[in-house]
């Protein structure tokens, strides 16, 4: 199905296919740059996983889920007296739908701003200037895949969306489990299983690793675990799930781990299995187009091309790390390039945010990143306990850890644990974007009393020392 005068024999300069973060954006990007542009979009809703099933709808749990926790557990240490807190499921559900569907027709209306075709279905690429979708065929100049992706599948853990779920599930269940077990202790299996731990559930984390969120600086690894387990998070590490057995009433979860090569079983409710995404190409024809792919990704080059003339790939489909932003970064430096300009996205700089309570952020190196390098390197790290605002609102756990370098104090990376993480990350990307130094970061006057002096004196830190600490 075609809207907005799509089709209908028009020649575009671009059609992408996939409408998530990636899609839109450089949709939108291309429609400002003076280019024809058409999206397509099978899932019958704009945004992709990120808006529909993923980022958006899970903020809206999380977010509920520790005003919970905030309402019985520092509601009373603040003076405020309330009755006793009831979660209606439902009606959390009704309000996360609201979310997603306040965000999905936003961007229909920045479609019809943009001049932006929107044609639903899903697409396949007949050559490197035709794009089918359904029983019509639209040609042109450029084409972009972004695709995205979906969860990653387990051998033995048959998913029914029901009793065992991927994230996607999770985001639908109708009651508070009893028993949650999660599958992988990265950041879509730690984000909800928190989510359902403030509702109520027992949740079990099983991870085949030894450390939980791979790739993050080991000491907020450690630090972090322990704060979860502290919320009532079990955890089982370096452990293999075999299979997830289907009992009438109850789950069985069958591991092994490393540690004594025994096999194991925990009884759940729900299982989430959460162990990664990989690229979703299915029914694109990449094959017959002859466009070369790799472990499941597509191959581009450093501008996104692939090794056919005219078709390009973003976000999720290609190598590097599975974040909505790295895909709209990547959308428009698509988009410019199509249109003759320049195109520019710095992989150095890409922030990773965990939206958990506290929040766990990071951009640039990590401290192990640098050991293997050989850079020398210095810290500078700052309690959020010593931070004035952070002690009012209870939110005075974790730090924040500057790397830079020992001799340029060039800023190499920033890994922070604690209130507002994921907004305090992003002046340190700023000033990696400029090549700032810790030294810049400190002369910068903060206001007081904000959690955003954490980030100052741990900058401080990498010089004479924090003041407050």
């Amino acid at each position: 199905m075609a809207e907005d005068g799509a089709g209908n024999g028009t020649e575009y300069d671009v059609v992408v296919i996939g409408g998530g973060p990636g899609g839109y954006v450089c949709a939108i990007r291309c429609g400002q740059l003076g280019l024809k542009v058409a999206c397509v979009e099978g899932r019958g809703a704009l945004g992709g996983t990120c808006l529909n099933v993923g980022c958006i709808p899970s903020k809206a749990l999380l977010h509920a889920s520790e005003l919970v926790h905030e309402a019985e557990g520092n509601f009373a240490k603040m003076g405020i007296t309330a009755k006793e807190v009831s979660v209606d499921v439902p009606k959390m559900l009704e309000y996360k739908d609201g979310v997603i569907t306040a965000n999905t027709q936003g961007i229909e209306f920045l479609f019809k701003k943009n001049k932006v075709d929107y044609v639903k279905g899903w697409g396949e690429i007949a050559s490197a200037t035709e794009v089918k979708v359904g029983d019509q065929t639209l040609k042109t100049k450029n084409i972009v895949i972004a695709t995205g992706s979906e969860p990653a599948s387990l051998p033995g853990v048959e998913v029914d969306e029901e009793r065992v779920v991927t994230s996607t599930g999770a985001l639908e269940l109708k009651s508070v489990p009893k028993k949650l077990v999660v599958i992988g202790a990265g950041v879509i299996g730690l984000e909800l299983g928190s989510v359902w731990a403030r509702l109520g559930a027992e949740v079990s984390v099983i991870e085949f690793l030894d450390v939980i969120t791979p790739g993050q600086d080991g000491e907020v690894q450690k630090h972090f675990q322990r704060i979860l387990k502290k919320q009532g998070i079990d955890f089982v590490m370096g452990a293999a799930v075999q299979k997830v057995e289907k009992l009438k009433t109850k789950l069985k979860v069958h591991y092994q781990t490393r540690k004594d090569e025994k096999d194991h079983e925990m009884d759940a409710d729900v299982v989430l299995l959460a162990t990664g995404r990989r690229p979703y190409t299915e029914g694109l024809g990449l094959d017959a187009v002859g466009v070369e792919t790799e472990k499941g990704m597509v191959k581009t080059d450093d501008h996104w091309r692939t090794n056919v003339a005219g078709i390009w790939a973003i976000g999720d489909v290609i190598a590097g790390p599975m974040l909505a932003h790295k895909a709209e970064d990547e959308g428009m430096a698509v988009a410019n390039e199509i249109a003759g300009q320049h195109g520019h996205v710095n992989y150095g700089v890409i922030p990773g945010v965990i939206y958990t309570a506290p929040e766990v952020a990071s951009v640039g190196q990590t401290e192990d990143e640098l050991k293997e390098a050989g850079r020398k390197y210095k810290i500078g790290k700052f309690p959020f306990m010593a931070n004035g605002r952070a002690k009012a609102n209870f939110a005075s756990e974790g730090f924040v850890k500057l790397l830079a370098d020992a001799e340029t104090d060039r800023i190499l990376g920033c890994h922070v644990i604690g209130p507002a993480a994921g907004d305090l990350i992003h002046e340190v990307c700023v000033a990696m974007e400029f090549g700032a130094s810790a030294e810049d970061l400190a002369m910068t006057c903060h206001a007081h009393p904000t959690f955003s002096e954490a980030m100052r004196e741990a900058a401080l830190a990498c010089g004479d020392g924090a003041i407050h600490a």
